[in-house]
């Protein structure tokens, strides 16, 4: 795939066209003062249900002025929308006092911003603003919530399963901290407004066999925060869940390698970012969508997370997100995308640097 995008932005007379260990594969446009970088991620999950789907998941097939496949709304569609952007751009005036980065990142779904990280880094960029790329439904986004997770472990003493008396099951001893998820769960849903959450997404437990007590156990746990909850104020958190226990926690790290074969590591614990409504990139986009929409824009802040984590959180650029797709449509079977917010969304993304 990136060796198609990188053939496609050739075509189109894009001006540079980088790449970084991760795989990713960023076009340059322009030579300006101001750096504007459009950021869509080019995997997508697997599908394990390809019987299930109406039309054939890789077959980018339309029907009534639906885009179906996997990544059609997250996010190959928008991706596409972007780097036919960046040709507009050449054309329309864009370009003017602009340098614009159209970055076709690689590993986000496993390793949140860790292929635009690279790109950014490794590649020298110096972005002043960055627009994400991910679905909102021609919504502009605000922000999103933060992503972490976390492990709690416990540990007991192994004893046959015919003589539990003899041992200390340590998925007994889980059992309270579970009980503590669930309340902290519970308070978290009742704020009001945009609020974090948390879930118990997996337990795990070891043993010598299925016939002894287990000497183990640990618990996944999902996070998501809004911007006041810090890294500081999750680590309270995750002491007063086993305060009064001997359970240990720490943040969970993904480990693996880009398809470049360079090792990628994740520190599991990404933050929330928002851009004010009155930030000269909020305006510039309110702007431009009336021109192009030829009405009012409607804001958003995405629950999921995004390479916004990078941009915004990790290296501080002012950031907001704009994209072809339905949010709700990713990761699920028949994934569609209407076909007419892709020509919005390219339009958009073309002449957003005449406004900044």
């Amino acid at each position: 795939m990136a060796q198609r995008i990188r053939q496609e932005m050739e075509r189109l007379g894009y001006d540079k066209i980088l790449t970084d260990s991760s795989g990713s594969i960023t076009g340059v446009l322009g030579n300006g003062p101001y750096h504007i970088f459009f950021d869509s991620h080019m995997d997508t999950v697997q599908v394990t249900d390809e019987s299930a789907w109406t039309y054939p998941p890789f077959g980018a097939e339309i029907h009534n002025g639906r885009l179906y496949g996997r990544g059609a709304s997250d996010m190959k569609g928008a991706l596409a929308a972007s780097v036919y952007a960046g040709a507009l751009m050449k054309e329309n005036g864009s370009l003017e006092g602009k340098t614009v980065y159209i970055c076709c990142s690689a590993i986000e779904e496993d390793y949140d911003g860790e292929g635009t990280w690279r790109a950014i880094t490794e590649n020298r960029l110096k972005p002043d603003v960055a627009v994400i790329c991910e679905p909102t439904h021609l919504k502009i986004s605000l922000g999103q919530r933060g992503r972490s997770v976390f492990l709690i472990h416990t540990k007991g003493v192994s004893a046959h399963g015919a003589a539990p008396e003899k041992g200390v099951n340590a998925i007994y001893k889980m059992a309270e901290i579970i009980e503590r998820v669930r309340a902290l769960s519970d308070r978290l849903m009742s704020r009001e407004g945009w609020h974090g959450s948390i879930a118990a997404s997996r337990i795990e437990s070891t043993a010598v066999s299925v016939n002894a007590v287990p000497d183990s156990c640990t618990l996944y746990l999902d996070r998501r925060t809004t911007v006041e909850e810090n890294e500081e104020y999750l680590a309270g958190e995750m002491d007063e869940l086993i305060k009064g226990t001997d359970a240990s926690w720490e943040v969970y790290e993904v480990e693996g390698t880009s398809y470049m074969g360079a090792a990628v590591r994740l520190h599991s614990l990404l933050p929330a970012w928002e851009l004010p409504g009155e930030h000269p990139l909020a305006l510039a986009a309110e702007k431009c969508f009336r021109e192009v929409l030829g009405r009012e824009p409607e804001t958003c802040r995405w629950d999921f997370s995004t390479n916004g984590v990078t941009t915004a959180g990790r290296l501080g650029i002012p950031t907001l997100g704009f994209g072809a797709g339905i949010e709700k449509m990713a990761h699920q079977t028949d994934e569609y995308c209407p076909v007419e917010d892709l020509i919005k969304a390219c339009e958009f993304y073309s002449r957003l640097p005449q406004y900044l």
